[in-house]
C-alpha cells in the first residue's frame, strides 16, 4: 500500500472505531481485551493517536511521555477521541515526504511507519469496539489484512 492510502483507511477506520463506540456506549464490555470497556479503549486509542502526532508534527528523533489517558467519558470522551483522531489524520497528511522523527522499528520513513503502524492500530482498535456491539465486523480487506 501507498502512504496515501494507510492514511485515507486509518481516517476511514477511526470513523468506523468512534460510530461502534457510540452505539455500544461506554460501559459495553469489550470481549477482546478482558476487563476492558469501550471507555478504556477510546481512552487508550485516542491517548496512541495524540502521543504519535505529537511526534510527527513535533519532530521528536527521540522517544518522548505520551501524554496519559484522560479522566473523560460519555460524549466528552467520544468527542475527545474523534478529535484527537482527526488531528492525527491531518498531521499525517501534511507531513513532508522526508519527515524526521523517532519510530520504534524499522521502517522505508517515519512517514511509512507512522502511517502503517496508526492504521494497523486503529483497525485493531476498530474490531475491539465492534466486538462489544456482539454482531459481524467490518471486513478487513486482503491487502490490509496481509500488511498488518
Amino acid at each position: 500500500m501507498e502512504i496515501t492510502e494507510y492514511i485515507a483507511s486509518l481516517s476511514e477506520e477511526g470513523r468506523l472505531l468512534a460510530a461502534a463506540a457510540e452505539q455500544a456506549g461506554p460501559g459495553a464490555s469489550v470481549p477482546t481485551c478482558p476487563g476492558w470497556q469501550i471507555r478504556h479503549l477510546l481512552r487508550h486509542t485516542g491517548m496512541v493517536h495524540r502521543w504519535a502526532a505529537e511526534l510527527i508534527t513535533a519532530r521528536h528523533t527521540t522517544p518522548h511521555p505520551d501524554g496519559g489517558e484522560p479522566d473523560l467519558d460519555g460524549d466528552e470522551l467520544l468527542d475527545w477521541f474523534r478529535a484527537g483522531h482527526r488531528h492525527l489524520v491531518r498531521s499525517l497528511e501534511a507531513a513532508p515526504a522526508d519527515l524526521e522523527c523517532w519510530t520504534f522499528m524499522p521502517a522505508p520513513s517515519p512517514l511509512a511507519f507512522w502511517s502503517r503502524r496508526q492504521l494497523n492500530e486503529t483497525t485493531v482498535h476498530r474490531v475491539d469496539a465492534e466486538s462489544a456491539l456482539g454482531g459481524p465486523l467490518t471486513t478487513v480487506g486482503a491487502d490490509r489484512a496481509a500488511d498488518g
